[in-house]
């Protein structure tokens, strides 16, 4: 009885080469480095807003822990006390078209100024154009009732750090079809 192998995927296909520019750093690299290589991926002009307001975010939450999930659409960055993505305070949700601030449990937030987009029952967001953006009187309040209503509080002293939680194997283009290489 012969057995037949099954044909092994050339090498060297554009295939090929597209899923290993999809792969995440090497396995050994620091968080922040896989992270950065994600970023790399988007519209420079978006990469420029993700890391402003990622700084910005550092700023108002140094104790939080930084949740990475590459997901298949998003890129999504929570901030949280524990490594549970449900207690996040909020999250930066990076798209080829930009970034937004995502609360979890935005539906239930006090919002007098009208910030919020959304209408699902429980998530809720707000577009950014700029770290600064983050800086402004009723985001600053929104993320500080977000931060008090979160499940877990942040510890009063410390720092972060960032955890690569998820990367998924298929994802969507990174870039708008007009500036993708």
């Amino acid at each position: 009885m012969t057995v037949r192998k099954r044909p092994s995927r050339v090498r060297g296909s554009r295939a090929t080469a597209r899923r290993a520019a999809q792969r995440p750093a090497a396995a050994g690299a620091s968080a922040s480095a896989q992270l950065a290589a994600f970023v790399a991926r988007y519209d420079p002009a978006v990469a420029r807003l993700f890391r402003a307001t990622r700084a910005a975010m550092r700023r108002l939450f140094p104790t939080a822990l930084e949740l990475v999930y590459d997901n298949y659409q998003f890129l999504a960055v929570g901030y949280s006390a524990t490594e549970r993505a449900s207690d996040c305070i909020a999250s930066l949700a990076v798209s080829p078209r930009g970034v937004a601030l995502s609360f979890y449990r935005g539906a239930a937030l006090p919002d007098p100024d009208d910030l919020l987009l959304g209408s699902g029952n429980q998530n809720r967001f707000i577009r950014l154009t700029s770290g600064a953006h983050l800086a402004e009187p009723g985001v600053v309040r929104l993320l500080r009732v977000a931060a008090e209503q979160a499940p877990a509080a942040l510890p009063a002293s410390g720092r972060g750090r960032t955890i690569i939680k998820s990367v998924s194997a298929k994802q969507r283009p990174r870039r708008t079809p007009a500036t993708r290489r």
